[in-house]
């Protein structure tokens, strides 16, 4: 599992859904709060509705290297930020999503753990529930199960078994090499449509036969 983790982490989230274009993908909603900060690591699942005490139960079941996942079913207070931020960042977690909304980005800037969220909200809610942790949940329409692989950076975030991830890596692996190659070509005053089969494509397209865009490097 590690060396798929640090094969995870050195592609692109957008790599890893081209390479499998159903790949689950949480709503643009839940994006990074913190830009330049990629993720990856084992979902572990909390439900949070406007109470942020299931928060010290999950840190507290969440392994080294994992992803804390937070369900929050619509509910719109703040249910993690600085104090959680570094308690993660002590315990080793790769990061926080949360389908719903955190608070002290000051603070959460200046840890500089991955954190997902919908927004911010000045407000917390209460600290009366004990915790849901380790059960299916559903964040930005995505079920999630624990121990799924969450994959987050500037792009967005991703959820799944790790067997989908680890099938789609080798191709997103070569989607990068090959954009290299066409970044460096474009560097050396190529352009980008003769690098590419886009012209027999749109042909095959106008004569109505299958095709799909290749790229000639």
């Amino acid at each position: 599992m590690t060396d798929l983790i640090e094969r995870l982490r050195a592609v692109q989230v957008s790599s890893l859904c081209d390479a499998d274009k159903a790949m689950p993908v949480v709503v643009s909603e839940v994006r990074a709060m913190l830009p330049g900060l990629p993720m990856v690591g084992p979902a572990v699942t909390v439900v949070c509705h406007d109470d942020h005490l299931p928060m010290f139960a999950a840190l507290r079941a969440a392994e080294p290297g994992s992803v804390l996942v937070v369900a929050c079913d619509g509910h719109r207070r703040a249910v993690s930020g600085e104090l959680f931020a570094t308690e993660a960042r002590r315990r080793g977690l790769a990061g926080i999503v949360v389908d719903g909304y955190v608070r002290d980005m000051r603070g959460l800037r200046t840890i500089g753990l991955p954190v997902f969220a919908r927004g911010t909200c000045p407000a917390s809610g209460t600290t009366r529930d004990p915790g849901t942790v380790g059960t299916d949940v559903v964040v930005g329409g995505v079920p999630v199960s624990p121990g799924d692989l969450v994959a987050g950076d500037d792009d967005g975030v991703i959820i799944a078994p790790a067997g989908r991830l680890e099938a789609a890596l080798p191709g997103a692996e070569e989607i990068e090499r090959a954009e290299r190659a066409l970044l460096d070509a474009m560097a050396a005053g190529r352009e980008l449509h003769g690098l590419t089969t886009v012209d027999e494509h749109v042909a095959a397209l106008a004569a109505g036969r299958d095709s799909s865009l290749g790229f000639l490097v």
